[in-house]
């Protein structure tokens, strides 16, 4: 482990920022997705055929740690019955809809206050983030005022690494010129966000212990994180002023 860390990337989902069921509101993504597409079927069999075809995607797409392009996404693996000309121009609303259809992302409350302290204290800030939409981090960065403080992002549907990849992180690090091993990572997962800071070289992991994926996938074999942390706000009592603070 190494403790003069100079760079520090953050993933989003259940780490920055989490889900928040709302029956209305997933109702509606649910309604325009399949009035944005025209869908004949009955509401629940459409569903039912797109989720069976998600879960063939997901499958693929974990076993090569390759993430599609939206565009690829819904009319290959998606709507591969629908016209190409007709599902390729609205791939990136589609994708809004269907992680939409799961709740509200919102931030943790914690959050913004963390990521300015951090920029305040001296330390390059980046994401990095397995997900299947394009535009949706970027908008979230831009509303909530967060955009300036991140110097790189890098997103697996834009790469096309997914992680626990090492090009994915070496890719971040190249970009704010940081060698990895002047890296950190901090994440939620405790098999896939530890085992790619590891194979990238990272000088330091921090596991974000999230209850839903914890439960899901336990912390097990020989690569554990440097630290675990209840709340984003902690990364304060790990990361103190590289040097002299700017005055708020």
């Amino acid at each position: 482990m190494n403790p003069d860390i100079k760079a520090i990337f953050i993933d989003v989902g259940n780490t920055l920022r989490i889900v928040i069921e709302d029956e209305g509101f997933q109702k509606q993504a649910r309604h325009d997705l399949m009035d944005l597409v025209g869908a004949a079927l009955p509401e629940d069999e459409f569903f039912k055929l797109l989720v069976s075809r998600w879960d063939a995607y997901r499958k693929v797409s974990k076993g090569s740690c390759r993430e599609a392009s939206e565009k690829e996404l819904w009319t290959k693996w998606m709507l591969p019955d629908y016209p190409l000309e007709t599902i390729a121009p609205l791939a990136g609303k589609l994708t809004r809809l269907w992680r939409d259809r799961d709740g509200r992302r919102v931030p943790r409350a914690d959050a913004k206050e963390t990521i300015i302290e951090l920029d305040r204290r001296g330390y390059i800030l980046g994401i990095i983030a397995n997900t299947i939409t394009e535009t949706e981090i970027p908008d979230w960065m831009e509303s909530d005022g967060v955009t300036q403080y991140f110097k790189s992002v890098v997103l697996s549907s834009k790469v096309g690494w997914r992680k626990p990849l090492p090009e994915i992180y070496w890719e971040a690090a190249r970009r704010v010129a940081v060698p990895p091993e002047y890296c950190a990572y901090v994440g939620d997962n405790p098999i896939r966000d530890v085992e790619g800071t590891r194979r990238a070289g990272f000088g330091m992991m921090i596991l974000f212990a999230e209850p839903a994926t914890l439960k899901k996938e336990p912390q097990s074999g020989e690569q554990k994180a440097d630290y675990v942390i209840q709340a984003t706000s902690e990364l304060l009592d790990i990361f103190p002023p590289r040097f002299l603070q700017r005055p708020v």
